[in-house]
């Protein structure tokens, strides 16, 4: 099957061809004929199985009809509920990417930032409202929002709702949509609460269970080198010694750490390319081409550009930067290993990373082996030292970073938060409230 095969529109096929999307992910294949359909779906999806695009691509296609008799193009018609900050930057980024042909508006709401930007960009007006509970209930009492003239909603990661203490927050946000209405709820898990929860909001949803992320992770040969982060350009150039890695995805989490590691493999007469943010569209698809066609063996990548990224044949997937975000590690490495075939990940993992690699493994439910024959060996009784300057934007006002809407929006994807604040986001925040709780995602 192919996006093809689907009734989409010529404006989200040609998105999808510009994303490099051609074969659908089971959730999708599964839940776009539905919701196009207008019917409610209850589904049963871990992060990183594609989950996003299955409920995206029909909403915008949706709206799109709605166009055509007319309506208000400023009032708010989708709103879609999602537990963090991260999963709803990138989930409006996915609307961004699929809704790039399209006249529909969008905008991102969650707390932790001034208001001021959020509230311009909704009183301008948007149709599509992707949110976390908190951030949407306060602007609904300072009478911003109202949901009035909702027709869709999207429950995202509803047990994480559960998990995070957000589950009566969600209910009153269901109490002030209208009862006629479409809904789309997803949840990687079906605890007791959250089934009471869908049986009251869905009506007579079609259910979509798809495998779980760990199938897929299972069958990749997973690595994880302790360096220090000074060591990592050395390490990568080690590890390219090694020919019969033909094709190597390597991820930072920086766009300017991208850029340093294309410096670093060309000086070394290894051909590397970078795709990030700033890089423009027509400048990441020749990369990317290049890298298909194998013109060059490195494609250095943040995780917002690799999103397209679909390659049949990659042999291995480097992790540079250890990334903070559990589902981050799971969506990178699942680049490899395709079809049944074969696949290699390495974790490159510093001593302020090593937290993020314990969430990792809670995650995915196993220890991933740690290779200790290799040239820059790090102690693995090294203490976390910090300079002092990297704790600073942790107690730094955060109006400063988000005076620029547009600024906030890259610091939040693309720019690294100190340790400390990351583990205070992830790791403390998880420890308080037992959250994913080893789930498998």
């Amino acid at each position: 099957m192919t996006f093809d095969d689907f009734t989409l529109i010529e404006p989200i096929k040609r998105a999808l061809i510009t994303e490099g999307y051609t074969t659908p992910t089971p959730i999708q294949s599964e839940a776009i004929p539905i919701a196009l359909q207008g019917r409610d779906i209850l589904g049963c999806a871990q992060t990183g199985t594609g989950k996003t695009a299955a409920f995206a691509i029909p909403i915008l296609q949706l709206l799109n009809q709605q166009h055509q008799s007319g309506v208000d193009r400023k009032t708010i018609k989708v709103l879609i509920v999602t537990p963090t900050r991260e999963l709803a930057i990138q989930i409006g980024d996915s609307f961004t990417a699929y809704g790039r042909n399209l006249n529909i508006k969008h905008t991102v709401i969650f707390g932790g930032v001034p208001q001021n930007a959020q509230v311009n960009a909704l009183q301008r007006g948007v149709e599509i409202l992707i949110a976390t509970p908190g951030r949407l209930l306060d602007l609904m009492n300072q009478k911003y929002i109202t949901l009035k003239n909702i027709n869709i909603l999207v429950l995202d990661e509803a047990d994480r709702m559960l998990d995070m203490g957000f589950i009566h927050d969600v209910k009153k946000i269901l109490a002030a949509v209208p009862q006629k209405r479409q809904t789309l709820f997803f949840s990687a898990t079906m605890p007791p609460e959250i089934v009471k929860l869908s049986s009251s909001i869905l009506h007579q949803p079609v259910k979509i269970e798809v495998t779980p992320q760990s199938s897929t992770v299972d069958i990749i040969e997973q690595s994880v080198y302790f360096v220090a982060k000074a060591d990592k350009p050395s390490l990568l150039m080690h590890i390219l010694k090694d020919q019969s890695l033909e094709t190597v995805l390597v991820f930072t989490r920086t766009k300017h750490g991208a850029d340093k590691v294309v410096r670093i493999l060309n000086k070394g007469n290894i051909k590397a390319e970078a795709i990030h943010g700033n890089k423009t569209q027509n400048n990441r698809q020749r990369a990317l081409n290049n890298f298909k066609s194998k013109a060059i063996r490195v494609l250095v990548a943040s995780d917002i550009a690799a999103r397209g990224i679909d390659i049949e044949e990659l042999s291995c997937v480097v992790n540079l930067d250890t990334p903070n975000i559990p589902e981050t590690y799971v969506h990178r490495i699942g680049r490899t290993g395709r079809a049944g075939a074969e696949g290699i990940a390495m974790s490159f993992c510093d001593v302020d990373e090593k937290p993020y690699l314990k969430d990792i493994e809670k995650l995915i439910g196993k220890k991933i082996p740690v290779v200790t024959n290799q040239p820059y060996p790090l102690d693995p009784n090294a203490k976390i030292v910090r300079p002092e300057k990297q704790a600073r934007p942790e107690r730094t006002p955060r109006p400063e970073r988000n005076s620029k809407p547009q600024q906030q929006k890259q610091s939040a994807h693309e720019s690294r938060p100190s340790a400390e604040q990351n583990r205070k986001q992830q790791h403390g925040f998880r420890s308080r409230n037992e959250r994913r709780n080893g789930n498998t995602r």
